[in-house]
């Protein structure tokens, strides 16, 4: 980590999600921040242990792509970094949601001046974030010509209207219609968005605090860009991409047109650890960080090595940041080794709910028969 002070982190997982929000970065590593413009860039450098697939929201689904159209894009909420248990606050929203009392109409106003980040498409003139954003990016994800991983997931919400708009798209063997208004997702007025479900949705809150997937997508961008839409992320979060080669470099900068944001948190008053970052961080401008570059080391020796020789300063793995065969190396006997305690490198250890799915082919000739 560039920067006095910083300390870097093995085996983070409740830490490094906490710092994400913190940060405005990627998982898995910590430093002491100083504000944005203080002299020397204040760098973060990560390592994905897999390769992104692509910088399109409605084109992902994996957790290397979403780790950073995540901070790209935002939703209309997002999650309190340290309020335990979880708790949602408005992002881009300008308040809590109005809800219908059966919890299947929710009408959101979004806070007026937020802006994309500049780009050629919008030709040279700031462009406002607005409520058809949202409903434009909610369409983009089940446009047939997408073939968009998350789908299913969206439809699955029950969007008044909007699986309807999809069938006809494919029964008549034709593009997705953007224009015809659907009861399901509506902008009200410039900045008023209204959505209903067929059924209940007490816990869509949840949902909407999805940045990776379901953070505003202007239009112009998409068809300013066409099929490389996916190589020009465009959003109104704290960064833009600056450099992309695929499945080896990403590089994020600072987003110079990123609304005054400042960091806030509600830890609860016997989480000692979250009262420390809070009391450390209240007050500062997002994003903390000036660039952030992720490499893609697939192999985890060299990855592991890399940490090491302070080449990078975390990595983001779906286990977590160690590698479970260094960690007798790294933490024998559950605790630091001495050698790594003297960098300055805080090793810590929870637990981490894992699922695996096992699928067989019933009809492959030696596994299957049925």
């Amino acid at each position: 980590m560039n920067g006095a002070g910083a300390q870097r982190v093995v085996g983070v997982r409740r830490i490094g999600l906490r710092w994400l929000a913190v940060c405005c970065a990627l998982v898995g590593a910590s430093a002491a921040f100083g504000e944005p413009g203080g002299g020397a860039e204040h760098v973060l450098r990560m390592a994905m242990n897999s390769a992104e697939t692509s910088l399109d929201p409605a084109r992902i689904n994996d957790v290397y792509s979403r780790t950073i159209t995540a901070h790209i894009f935002e939703a209309l909420y997002a999650f309190d970094p340290l309020a335990r248990p979880a708790k949602v606050r408005p992002l881009v929203a300008a308040a809590m949601p109005e809800v219908s009392e059966d919890f299947r109409t929710w009408t959101i106003r979004i806070r007026p001046g937020i802006h994309f980040a500049a780009d050629p498409a919008f030709a040279g003139q700031p462009r406002e974030l607005v409520a058809q954003d949202f409903v434009y990016a909610f369409k983009r994800i089940v446009d047939p010509a997408n073939k968009g991983p998350n789908a299913g997931s969206v439809l699955e919400l029950g969007f008044l209207g909007l699986a309807a708009l999809r069938d006809d798209a494919i029964k008549r063997q034709r593009p997705f219609d953007y224009d015809t208004e659907i009861p399901g997702l509506r902008a009200v007025d410039r900045h008023t968005l209204r959505i209903a479900f067929e059924q209940a949705r007490p816990r869509l809150l949840e949902t909407l605090a999805d940045s990776s997937y379901l953070g505003a997508v202007a239009r112009e961008v998409v068809e300013h860009y066409g099929d490389k839409a996916y190589e020009h992320p465009v959003g109104t979060g704290p960064f833009r991409l600056l450099q992309w080669r695929r499945s080896s470099l990403i590089v994020l900068g600072r987003n110079p047109d990123y609304r005054e944001r400042t960091y806030d948190a509600e830890p609860a008053a016997d989480d000692e650890e979250g009262q420390a970052i809070a009391a450390q961080f209240k007050g500062r401008r997002l994003p903390m960080l000036d660039r952030v570059e992720v490499s893609i080391i697939e192999e985890n020796q060299p990855r592991w090595l890399a940490f090491l020789n302070a080449e990078i300063d975390g990595v983001v793995t779906k286990a977590g940041s160690l590698p479970l065969e260094f960690a007798n190396l790294a933490m024998p006997g559950g605790h630091l080794a001495p050698h790594l305690a003297r960098r300055g490198i805080q090793g810590v250890r929870a637990l981490n709910p894992d699922t695996i799915l096992t699928l067989f082919n019933m009809e492959h000739p030696v596994i299957g028969g049925l």
